[in-house]
Order: C-alpha cells, then sequence, then structure tokens
C-alpha cells in the first residue's frame, strides 16, 4: 500500500471513533512509518523541525500521545521509540491496541519486528490468573539478533 493510502487509512479510522488525524499528527505519523527502524521523539522532532521550523518537545509529544491512543503506533519501552502499528489498517474493538503483540528487537542492527501471536498472549494471561492478576494491556520486547544478524 503507498503512504498516502496509508494516511487516508488512518485519518479515517480516526474519523470514525470522533478524532482528526490534523496535518501535524498526519506528518508525525508519516515520519514513523516512512523510518526504516524505531524513532525517538527527539529524532522525530529533528526531521519535524524540517518541514515545520520552530516544532517544540510538546508538540511531538501530543502527536504521538495521539497516534498511541488511536492504535496507529506502538512505543518501544525498551528503546524510548516509536514504531507503526502493523494491525493498524485491521479492524479492533475499541480505540487504541485491542489486539496482541510482540516485538523482536535485533541489538545489535536495531532491526524490529511485530508478532501478533495470540498464543503468546493466552499463555501470559493465564499464567497471570494463576497469579490473580488480571492483564489489562500487554506488550512484550523480545532483544536478541536478528537472522541477518544472527549469521542465518
Amino acid at each position: 500500500m503507498d503512504m498516502q493510502a496509508m494516511l487516508d487509512q488512518a485519518a479515517a479510522r480516526c474519523a470514525a471513533r470522533g478524532a482528526q488525524l490534523t496535518p501535524l499528527r498526519r506528518e508525525v505519523l508519516r515520519l514513523v512509518l516512512e523510518a526504516e527502524q524505531p524513532l525517538g521523539a527527539y529524532a522525530l522532532l529533528d526531521q519535524l523541525r524540517g518541514s515545520r521550523g520552530a516544532a517544540a518537545p510538546p508538540t511531538i509529544y501530543r502527536a504521538l500521545d495521539f497516534l498511541l491512543e488511536q492504535g496507529l503506533i506502538h512505543k518501544l519501552e525498551r528503546l524510548n521509540a516509536f514504531t507503526p502499528c502493523v494491525e493498524a489498517g485491521h479492524a479492533h474493538a475499541g480505540c487504541g491496541h485491542d489486539h496482541p503483540h510482540q516485538f523482536l528487537i535485533c541489538r545489535q542492527c536495531g532491526a524490529t519486528t511485530e508478532l501478533t501471536d495470540a498464543g503468546v498472549a493466552h499463555a501470559l494471561e493465564a499464567a497471570a490468573a494463576r497469579a490473580g492478576f488480571r492483564v489489562e494491556r500487554m506488550t512484550v520486547e523480545l532483544e536478541g539478533l536478528c537472522a541477518a544478524c544472527a549469521g542465518g
């Protein structure tokens, strides 16, 4: 799918929820989508300043918070960076990230892959339930070597 179509689809998804993908939010989403690896807020801010001049940190953080709330991006806590949601084009129940997601993060090259393995989520929910804990939200980040860096 081309970039314009992805951005239009994101705008339609937001509109269906009564939210608006403003030009600034759209531009931040485009930067995240175009990135080859997850980007931190300040790297995004630097890119945004190329087109918007005096953009300040609160500007980028508000846009990122909105994109997170709409389920269009994920925040990788380990990297303190943002990556597109591979399921953003699919229907979720409600807002946000209602699908199970796990991330494989290569410690050598930084490549990041999002998995949506329901079996992993069910196993973790079952383990949590045995401990008397009810899971409301789950993000799993695994660090290691990608196939290219591992030599296989």
